[in-house]
């Protein structure tokens, strides 16, 4: 999170940052030769000025090129884009930007999904338009896409929030064929499956780990929480703010990333956990999230694929009643657009 974007209250003494991101991912028919890694730096720069912030790091694997931002991260792929941004930012602002690239630049003229989400904002009026109000968002999306999918998933101050693409089968299945037969060679639909762990109410010991006055750097922090641990194999690019906070994203040989952001300030503790590492099963990785953090509350949401690894992910965490100490307060599930979703908040059992 960037130094910049913290609130202070006179008052109370008391900082404030929204360290709940905004996830929008967009995902591009194959098409032959066409790949967004060919879109530059300083294109991204540009497109990143209109969101309001910039770029810090980068890091790569062969499939997927990883960018730490001053809020949070963006990743991208030969199809898919992801850019997800915490604070004050803008992203669904960029989207024509990106689409403009997408088609003249990397050759992507056709968009096969999309999916943008977040979790409720601890103070939404403190949002810029159109982010103020999900009814605004979804009118943004929808005149970039087309009639889409809106869905308000758990309780108000716990809510998630979704919006994603129509399956329109005829238009969609005639659209697919038409470019399978015209970029013939093109790799096809891989399987996808995504974990996020959105967490509040931290432990204060575990959260002082990513403050300056503790961690002299990045790596300390991440070697001393275990975040380097969660997922083995990963490369990681770390980064601690200054006086505090910290953004890291890991990529690995197969091109799974994962990314966790920290917002560690007392009155407004806030971390996201997010991965497409093709598990069959992710008790370890919540385990090992869970022990790293110790959130009092958490919304946990997957989507995988029918032939993903996790395909039966969804439906295993849909029957979980407690999960490493914790109650399961609300949860719902469905099918869409090829995925499965599973959405779920959890609460620490009473001491």
């Amino acid at each position: 999170m960037a130094e910049t974007e913290i609130i202070s209250n006179s008052d109370n003494n008391d900082q404030f940052f929204e360290g709940v991101e905004k996830l929008i991912e967009i995902w591009f028919t194959p098409a032959k030769h066409a790949d967004l890694r060919k879109i530059t730096r300083q294109q991204w720069e540009s497109v990143l000025k209109i969101v309001r912030c910039e770029i810090i790091s980068f890091t790569q694997s062969e499939q997927v090129d990883a960018y730490v931002l001053s809020e949070s991260s963006m990743f991208v792929s030969r199809r898919r884009w992801i850019l997800k941004t915490c604070g004050t930012t803008t992203p669904l602002r960029c989207v024509r930007a990106v689409l403009a690239l997408a088609r003249d630049t990397a050759g992507h003229a056709h968009v096969h999904n999309v999916f943008y989400s977040r979790r409720e904002f601890a103070r939404p009026h403190a949002q810029l338009q159109p982010h103020d109000n999900f009814d605004s968002e979804v009118e943004l999306l929808d005149s970039f896409f087309g009639d889409g999918r809106a869905y308000i998933m758990g309780p108000e101050k716990d809510c998630w929030y979704l919006y994603t693409l129509l399956p329109l089968e005829g238009t969609v299945a005639a659209l697919e064929k038409e470019h399978r037969e015209a970029s013939s060679g093109c790799e096809a639909a891989e399987p996808d499956q995504t974990i996020e762990i959105l967490m509040s109410d931290l432990d204060p010991d575990v959260m002082s780990i990513f403050t300056r006055a503790h961690s002299e750097n990045a790596a300390q922090a991440t070697k001393e929480s275990g975040i380097d641990k969660i997922i083995p194999g990963m490369v990681i690019d770390d980064y601690l703010f200054d006086p505090c906070g910290y953004s890291m994203n890991g990529v690995a040989k197969d091109g799974c990333y994962m990314t966790i952001h920290i917002t560690p300030e007392r009155s407004c503790s806030y971390v996201s956990f997010e991965s497409n590492v093709p598990v069959a099963s992710y008790d370890e990785v919540l385990s090992r999230v869970l022990a790293a953090f110790r959130p009092g509350r958490f919304v946990l949401t997957v989507f995988a694929t029918p032939d993903a690894a996790g395909s039966a992910a969804p439906r295993q965490l849909k029957s979980f009643s407690s999960l490493c100490g914790y109650e399961q307060k609300e949860a719902q599930y469905c099918r869409f657009s090829g995925y499965e979703l599973h959405y779920a908040l959890y609460a620490k059992f009473p001491s």
